[in-house]
């Protein structure tokens, strides 16, 4: 069976939960105490992952760290129809590009929500604006998908990009980076929990 090192609080985390649940997989979920216990960066878990990030997934006898590879590798495995990871070059390409924007650009998100909910010190000021640059871009790219009579951040339906960048844009608001002037974004939200098999975690709702 599947197996995810887990924090129920991680929007990492969560978009490979979101994922499996999307696909309809079994897994099981190995709760890490990553606040306050910092369990990932215990001598134990640097066995398991050397970097000491969450989450990690194991499948057999492979184990990735990362969860934009996760969601690669996942659409590849369980996704027969390649709906979620399309075969040709041009889309896994720009997917590409998204998947760095959500462990890149995006993260700026996640650092502000650490610094207001588990007082991580971060300059909240430096990353907030980050924060808002990033969903400024996604804005943008949202508002032309829409004009050309697109819904999803790549292609025609949804991909691993969107459910990729959904967790940290879901939750900009915990570290105050809220989503009133990004109206493509928000309408984009909404498709994404519609997705049969959207699950929720704290923080996001279905509504």
């Amino acid at each position: 069976m599947i197996r995810i090192y887990d924090y129920v609080l991680s929007g990492s985390c969560y978009k490979v939960r979101l994922f499996l649940s999307i696909l309809g997989l079994d897994y099981e979920a190995v709760p890490v105490d990553f606040f306050p216990g910092r369990t990932h960066k215990s001598p134990e878990f640097l066995e398991i992952n050397p970097l000491g990030q969450i989450p990690v997934l194991e499948d057999g006898d492979l184990t990735l760290r990362d969860a934009q590879a996760m969601l690669v590798y996942l659409a590849g495995k369980y996704d027969p129809a390649r709906t979620w990871y399309p075969e040709d070059a041009e889309a896994q390409g720009r997917i590409a590009m998204w998947l760095a924007f959500a462990g890149g650009e995006l993260m700026n998100a996640s650092a502000a929500r650490l610094h207001d909910m588990l007082s991580y010190d971060f300059d909240i000021e430096k990353v907030r604006a980050a924060a808002h640059d990033a969903l400024r871009v996604l804005d943008d790219h949202l508002t032309d998908v829409e004009i050309g009579g697109g819904e999803w951040i790549v292609g025609g339906g949804p991909t691993i990009a969107d459910i990729a960048c959904f967790p940290y844009v879901a939750l900009s608001g915990d570290g105050g980076v809220a989503h009133d002037d990004y109206h493509a974004v928000r309408r984009w939200m909404y498709r994404v929990k519609k997705i049969p098999g959207f699950v929720v975690m704290p923080g996001i709702f279905e509504n």
